[in-house]
């Protein structure tokens, strides 16, 4: 019976009476269907979540879930005890984000388990399609911050390298986006709702973790952190399998608890229940959302504490594994400790490792300042993502010296210390002292300068594109490039093949497998430029355009479900997706789809005909006190409403907002898309990776010469990318003549911004969102990430593209281009040259 299919229509007695069929038999390393069937049976009887006569979706998801998880925990247990073996060097991501998305496709995917998981659920009358949309996104990022690390994590476990992910495992995530006749409303992720079935949670993994107290000096000299409140670190570990390799690694999210000790039971028994679990539920807090608000001084501290705890966690386990390796080997020799360690910082979120690391070399292990400093600097290394001010994050002495006082010492010596080293060194640079110190003592806002800690303490600094790196090091700290040159490097960012095109995309990934010859371009991302040669040839351009018909089809499907909104294949599949900014000019995007709908609508239907029908999608979360990006996404909404009941116009345009995106939304969006847009101002973008998804995925992009963008336009073809806006060296010198008052606005920017304010898309008063493109000066006026100016330019190209479009052999033979350039964006390449040149860390293949 087993082997027999069952045809179900999906109802829950169904796929019980089906169950009942299966032989629950536990076939933990099970690779034919049958026995796959039979240990997904077991799981569902004996590793039970639900009521025992429940056998629906959901339940099926579980079982299969932990069916997969046997393999992987086999060859996690494997690659854990590899590593113990050998002893590399390893390296240790530290991420305040993890954008991991569902972890069921990624898993079967990588261990070439697909077909045998689909054979094995058919034995159920279920779909593995139908299975694998149960799983929801685990929480743990925002944007391409996190995703890039989940990326990173994906390749460096492909490339069979000793390496560990560490961040922190939010219950709540950033937030789940609604969208209301109000615009954007924001509600708790519930992914832990009931449980996540890829973690395991290691209780022997447990640490302390201190704030706030008072540091003593002993008679000796040294220096001791106390008092204060303590709150536990645990472990809960997700495995990440590498792609048709044994080798699993491993992200480590640290949890916050209190002890049973810490729950006062005379306070409790007194009635005052609240203040009997104090600790308890401050420690909930800790890990509870991801960025919580910090306008207040409470939010502050929170955001600190979630910055501290990261850090200490993952050093302190850090520290336990290399003695772990030492054991019997005699007395740690921690000059060998950069030798067996580097720790990556992602971004200035991680800094506090320095201070941690320096404190617990110091005075936990009796290291003298020299030799510790010159530990931490050789082990740490930091990446840069942001020109952007705000987001280079400054933190208030006095919050920090109330939360952290031991680290305000350290950070405060390494300052005098960095500073002594200038004035005696470089007389050239004491008129600088003042912005390229630490500490900033500004009587009225004194604040610790995070990014200036990590580049002063870090042996290397990177950027994540070309463009971004030399802004750094013409700009951002070009102080610094002065005084340590070879500190500085470029590794621009990459996306991971497998889930952003295998996995995806599987029609275009078996037609460019069809075409190569061969699948190894899934590890070996350059192999596609072999595509080049049949870029004009007629049966891969049909084959080409009923791939992406089919994952367009999917797309208008997947729309009508979330959004009611019937959308046509047939037209021009337009996408920008990205968090909701102003630089990353979600505003240009909707300005120029207002100035279309009223061209549009002042043609006579003999002129609409000739025009490219266009699907406008613009998705992504506003941070929800951040005012503006609301307005916007209230505006794209609003002109969705009108637009799409307009009947004149309605088949010629169309306008989605999509709402909550998030991995599985874009994997989703990407291979359906045909256009997508990568408009920020020139010089503000660091790297974008979502251009590099969409350019895989044969998808055309109309962008300026930002970020990454620029060397995607490098490696397709200028010709193949639609190209307008200034560049970034023209745009400070344009700010300059706006505030001079030398701007002259493009009449047709006007006019969008006065058919807005005529009242056509609503009540809602849009004045506060359009006068911040007006006027020359003050604090949210004067467009300062040049809308205006770049928006007759935009026109302009979306008329190219509109042309493009047109001529299907053209456009097709442009898209095939696109994804034939796009073998430099693997995160395969980013990583290993970050093992290379960063690291120096080596394969540690499992045998």
């Amino acid at each position: 019976m087993a082997g027999d299919k069952v045809e179900s229509n999906g109802s829950g007695t169904d796929i019980v009476s089906a169950a009942a069929k299966v032989a629950a038999v536990a076939h933990p390393l099970a690779e034919e269907p049958e026995e796959i069937a039979s240990n997904i049976s077991y799981h569902a009887q004996f590793s039970p979540h639900f009521s025992p006569l429940k056998f629906e979706l959901e339940q099926a998801y579980y079982a299969t879930a932990e069916s997969v998880r046997d393999r992987l925990i086999k060859q996690w247990n494997e690659t854990y005890l590899h590593f113990h073996k050998v002893d590399p060097k390893q390296t240790y991501y530290l991420s305040m984000e993890f954008l991991q998305g569902r972890a069921l496709t990624n898993a079967i995917g990588n261990l070439n388990i697909q077909d045998a998981y689909a054979d094995a659920l058919r034995k159920f009358g279920l779909e593995l399609e139908e299975i694998t949309e149960q799983e929801k996104d685990a929480a743990l990022g925002n944007g391409g911050l996190g995703r890039l690390a989940s990326c990173f994590l994906d390749s460096m476990a492909t490339l069979n390298l000793p390496s560990w992910g560490y961040g922190l495992r939010y219950r709540y995530g950033l937030f789940k986006q609604k969208i209301t006749r109000e615009g954007q409303e924001e509600f708790a992720e519930d992914w832990l709702e009931k449980f996540s079935p890829w973690e395991v949670v290691r209780h022997d993994i447990l640490y302390p973790i201190r704030f706030f107290g008072h540091v003593e000096v002993n008679p000796n000299g040294s220096r001791k952190w106390v008092g204060g409140e303590v709150v536990q670190a645990l472990a809960y570990d997700v495995p990440i399998p590498g792609y048709q390799t044994k080798n699993t690694i491993s992200l480590r999210l640290w949890e916050a608890k209190a002890c049973a000790e810490d729950f006062n039971l005379f306070l409790f028994n007194d009635g005052q229940h609240e203040a009997a679990s104090m600790l308890h539920s401050r420690a909930q807090q800790i890990c509870a959302v991801l960025y919580p608000g910090d306008a207040t001084e409470d939010g502050k501290l929170l955001r600190l504490k979630q910055q501290f705890f990261l850090c200490s966690a993952s050093l302190q386990d850090i520290i336990a594994r290399f003695k772990e390796r030492r054991q019997g080997k005699g007395p740690w020799n921690w000059a060998e400790f950069p030798t067996k360690v580097a720790v990556q910082l992602n971004d200035t979120h991680p800094t506090l490792a320095i201070p941690e690391l320096m404190r617990l070399l110091v005075d936990d292990e009796g290291l003298g300042w020299d030799e510790a400093w010159d530990v931490t600097s050789r082990t740490i290394a930091y990446t840069n993502h942001t020109v952007l001010p705000e987001a280079l994050e400054k933190w208030s002495q006095p919050v920090m010296w109330k939360l952290l006082p031991r680290h305000m010492e350290i950070i405060t010596e390494i300052d005098k210390r960095f500073t002594a080293m200038i004035t005696s060194t470089r007389f050239d640079l004491e008129s600088e002292l003042s912005n390229i110190r630490i500490l900033d003592d500004n009587p009225q806002k004194p604040v610790v300068r995070m990014a200036n800690l990590c580049v002063v303490s870090s042996h290397a600094v990177n950027g994540v594109a070309q463009l971004h790196s030399d802004i750094l090091k013409q700009e951002l700290f070009a102080n610094y490039v002065s005084i340590w040159p070879r500190k500085f490097q470029n590794k621009t960012n990459g996306i991971t093949p497998r889930r952003w095109l295998r996995f995806c995309s599987p029609e275009l990934s078996k037609i460019i497998t069809k075409w190569l010859k061969t699948d190894k371009w899934v590890t070996d991302l350059d192999l596609l430029t072999g595509l080049r040669q049949f870029a004009d040839n007629e049966d891969l351009q049909a084959e080409w355009f009923s791939a992406k018909r089919a994952n367009k089809e999917r797309l208008a499907q997947y729309i009508l479900q979330v959004t009611g909104e019937s959308i046509d294949p047939d037209t021009l599949f337009d996408i920008q997706v990205k968090r909701i900014h102003e630089y990353k000019r979600q505003l240009l995007n909707i300005l120029g789809v207002i100035y279309r709908y009223k061209k549009l609508k002042e043609m006579n239907p003999e002129e609409r005909v000739k025009t490219t029908p266009r699907t406008v999608m613009i998705g992504g979360k506003a941070f929800a006190t951040y005012t503006n990006a609301k307005r916007i996404v209230k505006l794209v909404n609003d002109v969705g409403s009108v637009v799409n009941t307009d009947p004149e116009v309605n088949s010629y345009l169309k306008v989605v907002f999509v709402p909550n995106y998030n991995v599985s939304v874009a994997e989703m969006l990407i291979p359906g898309s045909e256009l997508s847009q990568h408009i920020s101002t020139a010089g503000m973008e660091a790297s974008g990776t979502s251009n590099m998804k969409f350019a895989l995925n044969g998808c055309l992009i109309i962008g300026t010469l930002d970020g990454a963008n620029v060397e995607i336009r490098e490696e397709i073809g200028e010709e193949n990318f639609f190209l307008f806006g200034a560049t970034a060296e023209e745009v400070p010198r344009l700010r300059k003549d706006r505030e001079n008052g030398l701007f002259k606005p493009d009449p047709r920017f006007e006019e969008a911004k006065k058919f807005i304010r005529s009242g056509v898309f609503g009540s809602y008063d849009y004045n506060p969102l359009l006068e911040s493109l007006e006027g020359n000066t003050g604090y949210g006026r004067g467009d300062y990430f040049l809308v205006g100016h770049d928006f007759p330019s935009y026109i302009e190209a979306q008329e190219k593209v509109d042309e493009a479009y047109s001529d299907r052999k053209r456009w097709l033979k442009m898209s095939i281009l696109s994804t034939a350039g796009s073998g430099k964006f693997s995160s395969d390449r980013t990583i290993a040259q970050y093992a290379k040149e960063i690291w120096n860390i080596e394969e540690c293949r499992v045998p």
